[in-house]
């Protein structure tokens, strides 16, 4: 807990605010509170300012997220302001006015917070206010709707200029609650912090309630029949086979993860008249599009077009969207401009489908689709009123590729190994899969943790860390529709598939003339079938996309050692070891690599082994079935045991990047046992 009421009541605050979707969305606006504080350095008492900083979640802020700076030192920056033409350089400026290690980096808006004559200050991004900033008219309607206790400022760019602005505006109006800016959002302020979010929640409320008293009841036009939603069954069948297709198109400068949405708001939208013409504007709010991009790509088919010509009439969108986006960049840069960061579209609207949104992960992918939701409010909102009109294009251009927005980009840390890749692993409730999506999950990939028990799977992908990171997939790869479905779930979760790992297995050992037919089928339906199905439904989807992959059969020294008692379940690990190689030849024209990885032994953690195989083979070996790992370790090279993150190690280092070359291999992990090497 802080020693400062100010900062507890900000932050408190700032949770509240930033909780509520329509209010500002994640990482968008910023909060600050003014305050006193003793200058270790003098003993004596010093007004600061604790602003959110530079890449903050107001939902999520904490002590550590904020900036905290000297306000005698940051309103003397007023006399040296040097002007807009150089408003980059009081970013910089604000370095010098931090107070000790200063917090988090400042973000631009800092000095709207501290230039603003008031202890407490609020600039927010909510629908209702954006759609009064976004109307032809918004002057007229501020008057109209908020009297004198609301202000309009024209659009300016954020930053020091603004601040000075709203700073005036706030001296020259001291009934105001606070702004609304043109084009952006609004601000409010208040002597408390209680009566600082009462004012923005007011403008807020006020322009909400005005849009629905006095709007359109259709903004934004009559419905499309021929984009009317399709039933929620069919529309996610279909949505699941155009993921990987958009996500591979999508991809095309860098490997991204995809987020699907077929909400109310989203289907309604796009299935309205307006759909075309307002998409085509954009967005407005500098934080919608810096993640939504300038504009999104709409596919202009009815609902009902057959997948192929969607699919044929999406490549023709996506290399328009490029050539587009590349005229836009030219119109626009300046020598000093940072190079173009990527043609592909960041928003996918399929009418009678849904959205596809997509980022450097699931989190980025996910919050451009809220935002998109938010322009759509937006749009709507202007429309009820008014007609949307947005900040120009060349306005957007100049925050884009702001030389800020680029050094905040570089300051992100690297990405891990496999971040942008999507993984689908089998048996993934225990043991070695287990151990498996655990570590593709901390390497940066998103997960789908695949396993017959329902409750392990789930308890497994929770602990990987949630939605934005792992899902949970019911799947019995016997069965070809619930392994389709598996596929379908990874591909509507994270768009696409780019990583399977065969593990899902079992494990029978009995010799050749207590071996029953049942059990003989039992053990080639789960693994040498199931490892087809699963491998068969997963390729589909890569050869959609478009961007290889790797399969990964988790095998065993078996597939190559032969034990005794033990006839159907070696024999159908050769088999898996032979698909390795069958389709590593038949998969290699697409990018996709196949590989193997053949353990042995894997006591530990093993579901398998604790479902009665260990006692098994603990038998035929003549040990105690507690003993059987050491036993397992003692007869190998490097008397070693072999557990699951070893296996997981395997995994990595082959789907990595690092073997990029490497197809059709099978890497032992078994500590060195000679009867099982590969020759």
């Amino acid at each position: 807990m802080s020693e400062q009421p100010a900062v507890e009541d900000l932050l408190a605050r700032s949770h509240r605010l930033g909780a509520d979707p329509t209010t500002t969305n994640y990482a968008g606006g910023n909060t600050s509170a003014k305050g006193a504080a003793i200058d270790p350095v003098t003993g004596r008492e010093v007004e600061l300012l604790w602003v959110k900083g530079s890449g903050g979640d107001l939902g999520t802020l904490t002590e550590k997220g904020l900036a905290v700076l000297r306000l005698d030192r940051m309103r003397a920056l007023v006399d040296v302001y040097p002007g807009v033409e150089r408003e980059d350089e009081m970013v910089a400026a604000f370095d010098y006015c931090l107070h000790g290690k200063g917090g988090a980096a400042p973000s631009i808006d800092t000095a709207m917070h501290g230039l603003v004559d008031a202890p407490h200050v609020d600039h927010l991004h909510p629908d209702s206010g954006i759609a009064i900033a976004t109307a032809a008219d918004g002057e007229r309607l501020t008057e109209t709707i908020f009297g004198d206790q609301v202000v309009w400022v024209p659009w300016r760019r954020p930053g020091f200029q603004l601040g000075l602005d709203i700073a005036e505006i706030k001296a020259a109006n001291p009934q105001a609650k606070g702004c609304i800016l043109g084009g952006h959002g609004i601000t409010a302020w208040g002597e408390t912090s209680e009566e600082a979010e009462k004012n923005s929640r007011w403008i807020i409320d006020t322009a909400a309630a005005h849009i629905a008293e006095h709007g359109d009841p259709e903004p934004l036009g009559p419905v499309v029949a021929a984009y009317e939603p399709l039933p929620e069954a069919e529309r996610h069948a279909r949505a699941a086979a155009l993921a990987p297709v958009v996500r591979g198109l999508a991809s095309t400068d860098q490997h991204q993860i995809g987020h699907y949405n077929d909400g109310e708001a989203v289907l309604e939208f796009l299935s309205r008249e307006k759909l075309g013409v307002l998409a085509a504007l954009g967005t407005s709010c500098p934080d919608h599009f810096l993640r939504t991009k300038v504009r999104p790509l709409v596919v202009d088919l009815p609902a009902t077009a057959p997948l192929a010509d969607v699919v044929a009439r999406l490549k023709e969108l996506h290399a328009e969207y490029r050539q587009e986006y590349r005229a836009y960049y030219e119109r626009h840069a300046t020598p000093d401009s940072p190079p173009m960061r990527g043609a592909d579209p960041a928003i996918v609207l399929v009418p009678g489908i849904g959205m596809f949104s997509f980022g450097k992960d699931k989190q980025t992918a996910r919050v451009a689709g809220e935002f998109y939701v938010n322009a759509i409010n937006v749009m709507r909102g202007a429309e009820a009123l008014s007609t949307y009109a947005p900040i120009p294009e060349s306005e957007k251009f100049r925050i884009e590729y702001w030389a800020l927005e680029e050094a905040k980009l570089r300051r992100m840390p690297a990405p891990k190994p496999l971040a942008g890749r999507i993984a689908l692993v089998t048996g993934a409730g225990s043991g070695i899969g287990k151990a498996i999506a655990e570590r593709l999950a901390a390497e940066g990939a998103c997960v789908a943790v695949a396993d017959l028990n329902a409750d392990a799977a789930a308890e497994v992908a929770t602990g990987i860390g949630g939605s934005d990171k792992a899902i949970a997939v019911t799947a019995n790869v016997t069965d070809r529709d619930a392994v389709q479905s598996a596929v379908d779930a990874t591909a509507l979760a994270f768009g696409g598939i780019d990583l399977v790992v065969n593990n899902a297995g079992l494990s029978i050992s009995k010799p050749l003339l207590e071996t029953t037919e049942q059990d003989w089928d039992l053990q080639h339906d789960v693994m040498a079938k199931g490892s087809f199905l699963v491998s068969q439904a997963a390729v589909r989807a890569m050869i959609d996309q478009a961007m290889g992959g790797d399969i990964i059969y988790i095998s065993s020294k078996n597939s190559v050692f032969a034990g005794p008692n033990n006839v159907a379940y070696g024999a159908t690990k050769a088999d898996q070891a032979h698909q390795v190689r069958l389709l590593a030849a038949e998969l290699g024209e697409h990018g996709i690599r196949v590989n193997g990885v053949n353990p042995d032994g894997v006591v530990r953690g093993s579901g398998i082994f604790a479902g009665g195989w260990g006692a098994q083979r603990a038998a035929v070996y003549g040990v105690a079935e507690e003993d059987l790992g050491a036993f397992y370790a003692q007869r190998t090279l490097l008397k070693r045991e072999v557990l699951p993150e070893h296996i997981a190690a395997a995994v990595f280092a082959l789907t990595s990047g690092e073997l990029t070359r490497t197809t059709g291999l099978h890497v032992p992990v078994d500590s060195g046992v000679v009867g099982a090497f590969l020759r």
